[in-house]
């Protein structure tokens, strides 16, 4: 049984700040379950340009909102919202006056400690 908290694993290597928000990640790696859950907080306003070439990703909005930006779209994201872009694909994540809060999974998994970029202009990932 895995059994954690977000106390546990805030303020540790596992939680870390990526520039435009925060990110606890509760199950890496290590723990062996062959994908990561994260805790991310995305602040009130930024806009984060992303892409990750090795991992898929979703994230399910728990708090706050913004919306998510594709070369075709533009997604609004409220509590109850999951997106899950393709692999490989760009997208811009914009946080709204209230920031985000979102609860994200990504397979294969993170190693816990991986940050972003702060590029405005070429996206980031892992």
């Amino acid at each position: 049984m895995l059994y954690t908290t977000y106390d546990r694993v805030d303020g540790t290597p596992r939680a870390v700040d990526w520039g435009n928000g925060t990110s606890v990640r509760l199950v890496v790696a290590a723990d062996g379950r062959g994908y990561t859950v994260t805790d991310t907080y995305v602040r009130p306003g930024t806009s984060t340009p992303l892409r990750f070439d090795r991992h898929f990703e979703s994230c399910y909005c728990v708090e706050g909102g913004g919306r998510v930006e594709t070369a075709d779209a533009s997604y609004d994201i409220v509590p109850g919202v999951l997106y899950a872009p393709d692999l490989g694909e760009e997208h811009r994540l914009v946080a709204g006056p209230d920031g985000m809060r979102l609860i994200c999974v990504f397979n294969p998994p993170l190693t816990g400690t991986e940050t972003h970029r702060s590029d405005p202009d070429r996206p980031s990932g892992y």
